[in-house]
């Protein structure tokens, strides 16, 4: 895996607008979950995403552009990924209220 610090840069930057777009698509709002939640979910669903896509060596072969697209959808599909995966927590373990 050939993991740089560009590269991790890249995650980060397009996981904002992939969280953007993928809290979107689950909640059908404009704002989505919120702008800060939006940017954190997208910088850690891109670093899944990506990190996803480095272990089982997928290559669309897209280009070598620095932003490439496959990079988008690497960081959408991981953004979409921590979105399941917390929502099945939450039904999971709900909130506990005080009694």
């Amino acid at each position: 895996m050939d993991l740089t610090l560009g590269k991790f840069i890249v995650w980060l930057i397009v996981g904002g607008l992939a969280g953007t777009l993928a809290a979107r698509v689950v909640t059908f709002k404009k704002e989505g979950l919120g702008r800060v939640m939006n940017l954190g979910v997208g910088m850690v669903g891109a670093l899944i995403g990506g990190l996803i896509f480095n272990v089982l060596g997928i290559d669309l072969g897209l280009g070598e552009l620095k932003v490439t697209f496959e990079d988008l959808i690497a960081a959408f599909l991981g953004s979409l990924l921590l979105i399941v995966v917390w929502w099945l927590a939450r039904k999971v373990w709900p909130k506990q209220t005080p009694q």
